[in-house]
């Protein structure tokens, strides 16, 4: 077994922020799984967590290579929601300039795979599955023939 030493200069702001902080996970949440398993029940079959360009370093949530799909399952906290975005309380600054940065990079992203020929559809995790898989399968249509 082994023993985890908590880090006395830890960045959180106490131990209940840094245990959340750890918890969170950058794949496989609520949202993604939901909208996996709807979209799987509908017959779509889809990569998981894969870059849609293999050099460069962006990886999509939800990818239809043969479409050229890349889906995206933005959490509000983190990508700032227009609807569902909280300040953070402690350390704001810090906070704001973080999402802000996700903000960038996602646009960044948007261009960088638009200009590859990739389709980009971006879904915020509130959106309930059946809605966000029927938002999937439009595009989809759109797409393929």
């Amino acid at each position: 077994m082994v023993e985890r030493m908590n880090d006395p200069a830890s960045w959180a702001s106490s131990e209940r922020v840094r245990t959340s902080m750890v918890g969170n996970r950058g794949r496989d949440t609520k949202p993604e799984l939901a909208l996996r398993r709807e979209l799987h029940a509908r017959g779509f079959r889809y990569f998981v967590n894969r870059r849609p360009i293999a050099n460069v370093r962006r990886t999509a949530d939800i990818v239809f290579p043969r479409a050229r799909l890349a889906v995206f399952v933005d959490g509000c906290f983190w990508h700032g929601c227009p609807e569902h975005h909280t300040v953070a309380k402690t350390h704001a600054q810090y906070w704001a300039e973080k999402v802000q940065a996700n903000r960038l990079r996602d646009a960044d992203t948007n261009r960088l795979l638009g200009d590859a020929g990739w389709n980009v559809l971006r879904i915020w995790e509130h959106v309930p599955p059946v809605e966000a898989a029927d938002l999937v399968g439009n595009r989809l249509a759109e797409i393929l023939p």
